[in-house]
């Protein structure tokens, strides 16, 4: 396996951002308000690393699907429950197959090698698989030509399984019926209990084989990114991400806003402006809806490390050569650098156009290990006391952090910056420090 791990042989690449976002909601939790943590004592706006990872994530497969970026022409992956839905679809236009074949032999399938299904009494989970399965964009394809190819031998499979398993399920609604107790033991939605699964066909090891092939990471270089845990499959490899992410938090004390507006009802102002009389217009008043959205703003800080050893084993594990394992492993981190800066999760993205934003400054740097840096916001930044923007003082304060450490540490380097906002570009200018001109030069 290479040894090769980035510049002078450092494994680890650092990236540090700060960014400053005015009016947005990102990401929000169940009952739609912000996100937030306590930490030096203050409460603070947070966007979480999930939120991030996903926009990275998609980023760079819309990029690379549409042959953009240093990783177009590679294969990507999808992460989704509808598998059975996308198989059957391929066999479909791939093959004629008729839906009210494809669909219940898809699913019949998949469901043999592990996979859990929603409730066959509810129609809009029945074909999707209880968890989120990361798997390559193709999997659907490969399985559907698999089934068509042995079609004659998984038909009738397929047709034993599926009566089985209707009747299994039939007797388990009887027994529910009968005893409080194994209705509290079973879960209605789990399909055949241990005892009845052994009483199912097996799937024939053939298609066992291509099933899993299909379903393996392979060569799609976002699962060696950001890795893939699934317990449902035992013999389904699981893979261990590149990528460490940590949640974004304002470098300042925060609190969000709670924004009230109103909707107007087109219809009901068309009549109001030409009413004949105050009447229509008095029936026409009010707004057509109202209510509130929470909106924060601040400068935050975020950080992501990049295991550049990690990448490679990845990539060689799912049956890369070494040359191209290589290769893929120098396009994945030009990409993840991009992703990094460009991508930001869409959520509210129309309303608050937070998409827009691009970054104050940001740090990349190679280590022997991950540094992580948010200890030097753990005193919250005050603009008043302070005496500046809070965007400026976070610059000046990483950078120095940064240098801090440079100092007392033989395992890492000055690294790189990057701004897009001419005020912290005559800071740098100030400090003495250089700035690239492009992301590509970040790890140049």
């Amino acid at each position: 396996m290479s040894t090769h791990v980035g510049p002078a042989g450092h494994q680890f690449l650092s990236l540090h951002l700060l960014e400053t976002l005015a009016a947005v909601l990102p990401v929000r939790d169940e009952n739609g308000a912000p996100k937030s943590i306590v930490y030096g004592g203050v409460e603070r706006h947070m966007i979480t690393s999930q939120a991030r990872r996903r926009a990275e994530r998609v980023y760079s497969r819309d990029r690379a699907n549409a042959q953009k970026g240093p990783l177009a022409g590679h294969t990507m992956g999808v992460r989704t429950r509808e598998w059975a839905l996308m198989t059957a679809r391929a066999l479909e236009s791939r093959h004629g197959w008729p839906k009210e074949q494809a669909l219940p032999t898809s699913r019949a399938v998949l469901q043999a090698i592990g996979l859990k299904f929603g409730d066959p009494a509810k129609p809009t989970v029945a074909n999707l698989t209880k968890v989120l399965l990361f798997a390559p964009a193709d999997a659907g394809d490969r399985i559907a030509d698999h089934i068509h190819a042995e079609q004659v031998t998984i038909g009738a499979w397929a047709e034993q399984y599926i009566a089985q398993s209707e009747t299994t399920a039939a007797t388990k609604k009887g027994r529910r019926k009968s005893t409080r107790q194994e209705e509290a033991s079973t879960d209605p939605t789990d399909g055949a209990s241990e005892a009845a699964d052994a009483k199912l066909p097996k799937l024939p090891k053939a298609t066992r084989n291509a099933v899993l092939t299909a379903l393996a990471p392979r060569d799609a270089i976002d699962i060696a990114l950001y890795g893939r845990f699934l317990a449902e499959i035992p013999d389904s490899p699981n893979v261990d991400g590149a990528i460490q992410s940590s949640h974004a938090f304002t470098v300042h004390e925060a609190e969000h806003t709670d924004d009230f507006y109103a909707a107007a009802d087109d219809a009901k102002l068309a009549r109001k402006s030409n009413a004949l009389d105050f009447l229509d217009a008095a029936d026409d008043s009010g707004a057509g809806m109202t209510g509130y959205q929470a909106l924060i703003s601040g400068t935050f800080y975020r950080h992501a490390v990049l295991d550049r050893r990690k990448l490679r084993h990845n990539l060689r594990a799912a049956g890369m050569s070494e040359p191209d394992a290589e290769s893929a492993a120098t396009a994945a981190e030009a990409e993840f650098v991009s992703s990094f800066v460009n991508a930001f999760p869409e959520a509210k993205k129309n309303s608050t156009a937070s998409t827009g934003v691009l970054p104050a400054l940001v740090l990349a740097f190679n280590g022997g290990r991950p540094f992580n840096y948010a200890a030097a916001f753990q005193k919250p930044i005050d603009e008043i006391s302070d005496g500046g923007p809070a965007g400026e003082l976070a610059v000046r304060r990483l950078l120095a952090h940064h240098d801090f450490v440079c100092r007392r540490r033989d395992d890492i380097t000055a690294g790189r910056v990057l701004t897009y906002d001419p005020a912290i570009h005559a800071v740098l200018q100030e400090l003495g420090i250089k700035d690239v001109e492009s992301v590509e030069e970040l790890t140049t």
